[in-house]
């Protein structure tokens, strides 16, 4: 994620109009919500009919709310668990007025990736599925809300897995959250289809390269990573004594905390409570970690573990605070110690009001920005390098979902030949009835070889045609030698007079 300072320019590739301001809040999402949503109660379509509507217009939409917009008490209100991901994209697909949806929700983001053909109708069942999701009125959804539609989504998308979007700039997690998303949104009750599908996968190639093929991930690039900086920054000033001498504990044994101790033993610090409902979880951290003295203890003991700490890191999975200014004071501070809590979870573990206690000094993930804009200073020739990178992924995705514009054309010129393959043969069927079965079908055989052979090169015109001009041009030529637009005024024509009879 970038620091305001820091503006990467969108690729230079075609760009479809928008009906949002890209990474701006949101101000249209009035204009949506007047529009009725006339499909609400469509049946649920199935995995085929979707794949099927990828060559009908669908166009790429992005939604969400990032550490970039939204306020974190926003943020942890829309936090889907990953296991529930699939579930939350299904109830989108059923209101009809999107095809196909994918939910990438992360500890600094959530983000709705989807494909509709009518922007105004997918973004107003979006919003109001997040409004009634967050038990949130649309008002204060439009002051955190970013709505991104065609080019602009794409490249979004890429920067998300590229990490040019994250908290730090370059960080790995994303990468993996992305390659989840997709994995996800291809299982069998996912509501991905072929055009999000196409997307995620050219997003992680993309977010690989990235990784592969410049510095942008080197040094400290995590969420844990900044929370260890922030607190040796400001550990003289808010506890009167140096990093390496301050005794500290992780409430939490997840992934985050993993990571969190991967960068404090990089401080050769030697000590570490570690506390957590069950000790599995910090066992097998305190294998993995054999040069740390870790010392475990269960929730029981957490007020015990805090009061003879010096900093505080939190990183639980829990819903409610552990941690707020009156069982703060109840518990451990009747003293007066300094303190520092640095708490890296979403939803928070730390409660707002811990700042009132005396002596303590309470940082979330909206109070690493600092550490953010140094680390962001240092990447900014890497950005620039994996802008490029970037880009041409972003076209490949752009080129390919042009080229399912041809795909109508395709169908009706192999329909068109087909019906005249059937013509001529019907005109010979009386020479032909001394034929046997086989030998009707090796007529029949031969006369659809002659035709496929015959539109091979047409159609692989069409498919390659890169330029969305050269690929324009193209079709309106094949349909004029076809005349396949011809047909479709014959076949409106015989309707009509249908009609009329």
């Amino acid at each position: 994620m970038l620091v305001d300072a820091y503006v990467i320019t969108p690729p230079k590739i075609h760009r479809p109009t928008s009906l949002f301001v890209a990474t701006d809040p949101i101000t249209s999402v009035e204009l949506a919500l007047s529009d009725s949503i006339s499909s609400l109660g469509r049946p649920k379509r199935t995995r085929q009919e979707r794949l099927e509507a990828a060559s009908k217009g669908l166009q790429v939409h992005v939604v969400g709310l990032s550490i970039h917009h939204a306020q974190v008490e926003v943020r942890e209100k829309l936090a889907i668990a990953e296991a529930d991901w699939n579930a939350a994209s299904a109830e989108m697909v059923e209101t009809g007025a999107i095809a196909e949806a994918a939910v990438l929700s992360t500890c600094n983001r959530f983000e709705v990736y989807y494909a509709a053909t009518n922007a105004r109708e997918a973004m107003a069942a979006i919003t109001s599925y997040l409004s009634k999701r967050a038990e949130l009125p649309v008002s204060v959804l439009r002051q955190n809300l970013f709505m991104l539609s065609g080019d602009d989504a794409v490249w979004h998308v890429m920067r998300v897995a590229g990490g040019l979007d994250s908290l730090i700039v370059g960080e790995g997690q994303i990468l993996s959250q992305v390659r989840h998303c997709h994995q996800h949104s291809i299982e069998e009750d996912g509501s991905g289809g072929k055009v999000l599908s196409r997307l995620l996968e050219n997003a992680v190639t993309a977010g690989k390269r990235v990784r592969g093929e410049t510095g942008i991930s080197k040094g400290s690039v995590s969420i844990s990573s900044a929370a260890v900086e922030l607190s040796e920054m400001y550990a003289m000033r808010d506890l009167q004594l140096p990093f390496s001498e301050a005794r500290l504990t992780v409430v939490g044994a997840g992934k985050m905390t993993r990571l969190l101790i991967t960068h404090l033993a990089s401080k050769k610090l030697k000590h570490i409570t570690i506390v957590n409902r069950s000790r599995k979880s910090p066992e097998a951290l305190a294998e993995q970690f054999p040069d740390i003295d870790i010392e475990i203890k269960l929730m029981d003991d957490l007020w015990n573990a805090v009061a003879e700490a010096d900093i505080v890191y939190t990183a639980t999975s829990a819903v409610d605070y552990l941690l707020e200014k009156d069982s703060i004071e109840a518990n451990c501070l009747s003293g007066g110690k300094p303190l520092m809590l640095v708490d890296i979870a979403v939803p928070r573990n730390v409660g707002v009001d811990s700042n009132e206690v005396p002596n303590v000094k309470a940082y979330n993930v909206d109070d690493l920005k600092a550490v953010v804009a140094r680390n962001t200073a240092m990447r900014q020739k890497e950005m620039i390098e994996a802008e490029t990178l970037l880009r041409e992924e972003a076209a490949h995705f752009c080129g390919w979902r042009e080229s399912l514009s041809a795909i109508p054309t395709i169908n009706q010129l192999q329909e068109r030949a087909n019906e005249f393959r059937q013509a001529e043969l019907k005109k010979c069927t009386r020479k032909l009835s001394n034929l046997n079965d086989g030998e009707m079908e090796a007529v029949e055989r031969l006369s659809r070889g002659i035709v496929n052979k015959m539109l091979h090169g047409p159609m692989s015109h069409l498919r390659k045609t890169e330029s969305i001009e050269g690929k324009q041009a193209a079709l309106k030529e094949m349909s004029a030698m076809f005349q396949l637009d011809q047909k479709k005024k014959n076949a409106k024509g015989r309707a009509a007079r249908r009609r009329n009879n």
